[in-house]
C-alpha cells in the first residue's frame, strides 16, 4: 500500500541542518552515557540492597515472592535474586513503555525544545535521587522518576525527522543509532570504573545523608544529565515550526497498546510490529550471551566487558558509516531484510559456538543485522507518517522497545536457566525469521 500521507514543508538549509545533526547527536550520546552507566552495576546493586532491607520491608515482601517463584521452578536462592534483578530492570523499562508516547505527543504539540528541557531535568532529578538511595525505596523512587522522564530518545529521534529531507531520513537515522551505540558502550565502562569508589570508605559519615557504595556511578551520571540539560538549553534550537504543530491530538496518557493499535496507517503498525517482534529477539540476546560466555567459555567479567564492546564497536561502525552507504544506492526495506538475515545467522552462529572465535564471528553478524535493522525501522515508520505526528508515532516505536526490555530479560533467563543457551538462540533466530516474513509485506516509502 503506498504512502499518501502529505509530504513535509522544505527542509531547512543544508548548512543550520547538519548543525542541528551534530547537536543531536551530542545530546543523545550524552543522555545514554548517564542512562547505561548503571547497567555493570545491576547484580552488585540488587546485593548491597538485599544485604540492608532484604528481610523487611517492601524488597523483603518483592525477594519472597520472588522466592516463591524460583521454587515454583525448582531453583534455588540464588535464582530468585538473578529473577529479582530481571523485575527490577524491567520495572524502569515499564515505565519508560507507559511514558514515551506521552513526551512523543506532547513534543508534537509544543515543540521538541520545551519538552526535552523538561525531560532531562526530570531525569537529573531521577539521578539525584539514585545518589541518595541509602535504603532499597529511595533507589526505587528514582528510577521511577528516571523511567517517567524517560522521553528524550523520542523527542530527540523526532527532532530527526523534523530537520531532514525524507530522501535522506532513513541514513540520519543512522547517525542516532551511532549515537546509542557509542553511548551504550562508553556507559558501562564508565559504571564499572566508577563503582571502584566507595565514598563512605574515606567518608562513612556521609552514610546519613544517604551516600552510599554506589554514589560515584550515579554521581557521574547526576554530571552527564546536568550536562546534557546545560547542552540543550544553549545550544538546541527548536526544530518544529509552529505551522507543523498537531493541534488536535490529545496528549493525556493513554494504553499505549492501543495507541499501536489505533495507528491510523497500516504500514506503520506493520513496521512497529517488524521492530518490535526484532527487539524481543536481540534482547533475548543481550540478556543471556555473558551467561553463555561464562558458561560455555570460562569468560570472566572482564572478558565479557571485552566480548561487549566488540559487539557495540561494530554496531557503531555499522550504522555510523556502512548503513549511510547502503541507503544511498538501496531503499530501507531491502537493507531492513538484509539486516534481519544477518542476525538470523549471527544468532545460529552464537548459539551453536564450539569455540570463542565461533562465537565472535557470529557477533559480527549480529552487529550487522543490528545495525542495519534499528536505521531502517526507524525510517520506515517515520517515512510512513506525517510531519505533525513524528513525535507521537516515534514515541509509540520507542515504547514498544522498551516493552521488549521489559519482558524479554526475564523470559530469555527463565528459558537459559531452565533448558539451555541453545534454546534461547535458535528460539530467537525463529522470532527473526518470523519478522522478515512480516517485512516483505511493507510497501515503498515515498520520498
Amino acid at each position: 500500500m503506498a504512502d499518501v500521507s502529505p509530504r513535509p514543508p522544505a527542509a531547512t538549509p543544508a548548512t543550520e541542518r547538519k548543525l542541528s545533526l551534530g547537536v543531536i547527536f551530542l545530546t543523545l550520546l550524552i543522555d545514554l552515557i548517564g542512562f547505561s552507566i548503571i547497567f555493570p552495576l545491576g547484580p552488585s546493586l540488587v546485593d548491597y540492597y538485599l544485604r540492608i532491607d532484604g528481610n523487611s520491608g517492601l524488597l523483603g515482601w518483592l525477594l519472597s515472592r520472588s522466592e516463591a517463584v524460583a521454587h515454583a521452578l525448582g531453583r534455588d536462592h540464588a535464582f530468585a535474586a538473578v529473577l529479582f534483578g530481571g523485575v527490577l530492570t524491567s520495572f524502569y523499562s515499564i515505565l519508560q513503555f507507559v511514558f514515551a508516547p506521552f513526551w512523543g505527543t506532547l513534543s508534537d504539540r509544543r515543540g521538541r525544545r520545551g519538552i526535552l528541557l523538561m525531560t532531562v531535568a526530570g531525569s537529573v532529578l531521577g539521578y539525584a535521587l539514585w545518589v541518595v538511595s541509602g535504603s532499597f525505596w529511595m533507589f526505587l523512587l528514582s528510577r521511577i522518576v528516571g523511567g517517567a522522564f524517560g522521553g528524550n530518545l523520542s523527542v530527540a529521534t523526532a527532532a530527526v525527522a523534523d530537520v531532514t529531507t525524507r530522501k535522506e531520513r532513513s541514513r540520519a537515522m543512522g547517525i542516532v543509532g551511532a549515537a546509542f551505540g557509542l553511548g551504550l558502550v562508553t556507559g558501562p565502562v564508565l559504571g564499572a570504573i566508577c563503582a571502584q569508589y566507595n565514598l563512605l570508605a574515606a567518608h562513612p559519615s556521609l552514610e546519613r545523608f544517604g551516600i552510599n557504595p554506589y554514589s560515584v556511578p550515579a554521581l557521574v551520571a547526576l554530571g552527564f544529565c546536568v550536562a546534557n540539560l546545560v547542552w540543550v538549553k544553549r545550544s538546541f534550537r527548536e526544530t518544529l515550526p509552529e505551522s507543523a504543530r498537531s493541534g488536535a491530538l490529545e496528549t493525556r496518557l493513554r494504553n499505549p497498546i492501543r495507541a499501536i493499535l489505533n495507528l491510523d496507517n497500516p504500514d506503520v503498525r506493520r513496521a512497529n510490529v517488524v521492530a518490535f517482534v526484532y527487539a524481543v529477539a536481540f534482547v533475548a540476546m543481550e540478556a543471556t550471551l555473558t551467561y553463555l560466555a561464562a558458561d560455555r567459555f570460562g569468560y570472566t567479567v572482564g572478558q565479557n566487558g571485552i566480548m561487549l564492546g566488540f559487539l557495540g564497536a561494530c554496531s557503531i561502525v555499522t550504522q555510523g558509516f556502512i548503513v549511510r552507504i547502503l541507503l544511498k544506492k538501496a531503499d530501507e526495506i531491502p537493507v531492513l531484510a538484509g539486516g534481519l538475515i544477518s542476525t538470523c545467522f549471527g544468532l545460529l552462529i552464537v548459539g551453536l559456538s564450539v569455540r570463542p572465535w565461533m562465537m565472535y564471528a557470529g557477533i559480527v553478524f549480529l552487529a550487522t543485522g543490528s545495525g542495519l535493522v534499528n536505521p531502517s525501522t526507524t525510517g520506515l515508520i517515520s517515512l510512513y507518517s506525517s510531519q505533525d505526528e513524528q513525535g507521537r508515532v516515534l514515541g509509540i516505536f520507542r515504547s514498544l522497545g522498551s516493552l521488549a526490555r521489559a519482558f524479554t530479560p526475564m523470559l530469555a533467563g527463565a528459558v537459559y536457566f531452565m533448558f539451555d543457551s541453545k534454546s534461547v538462540f535458535i528460539g530467537a533466530a525463529a522470532l527473526v525469521v518470523a519478522a522478515l516474513a512480516l517485512s516483505a509485506r511493507l510497501a515503498k516509502p515515498v520520498r
